[in-house]
């Protein structure tokens, strides 16, 4: 094989080469190309794949261990499904509860849930799995806490209030004008 002008061919290229070439030259048989060739890598190696893995049954090879369909592909997954051994679901991250909270209830504390939720996600995104939960769980514990004294500062801020009232009232009414 010779890269230089060919006699017949002005330019130099020969389009058969022999040898060379995407397709089959000289009655099917391989050429030196990209076609099917002996120990390629479509050739299975000895023992690969002979041993059942990891859930699989013993005989089947790829793709045949259930009865899905046509090619042996599982049934296409739904909307939000995890893909095959992503873990178990996303916990729930709390950032409702958390900004219903920072907003009626106790600001700091409220900031405080929402930053613990947010961390849930991204700790999930990077597969810290245990991570996420205990985000999770401290910003439960902080939207509660926040909510709690919401509930307390309210219930003291009306005690108060009414009792401011009952002693004015009673102040007013005590003083007598003669």
């Amino acid at each position: 094989m010779s890269y230089g002008n060919q006699p017949g061919n002005p330019e130099g290229y020969d389009p058969q080469q022999p040898g060379g070439g995407y397709g089959q030259q000289g009655g099917g048989q391989p050429s030196g190309g990209y076609g099917p060739q002996d120990g390629g890598y479509g050739q299975q190696q000895p023992g690969y794949g002979q041993q059942p893995g990891y859930g699989q049954q013993p005989g089947g090879g790829y793709g045949q261990q259930g009865d899905y369909g046509q090619g042996g592909y599982p049934p296409p997954g739904g909307y939000g499904q995890q893909p095959y051994g992503a873990g178990p679901p996303a916990p729930d991250n709390q950032l409702v509860a958390a900004i219903l909270t920072t907003l009626f209830c106790c600001l700091p504390f409220g900031i405080v849930s929402i930053v613990k939720s947010s961390q849930v996600n991204s700790r999930w995104a990077v597969g810290d799995y245990q991570g996420a939960m205990v985000a999770a769980e401290e910003a439960k514990t902080w939207w509660k806490r926040a909510l709690i004294w919401g509930i307390v500062s309210y219930v003291v801020g009306i005690v108060a209030y009414f009792l401011i009232v009952v002693l004015l009232f009673a102040a007013s009414t005590s003083t007598s004008y003669s």
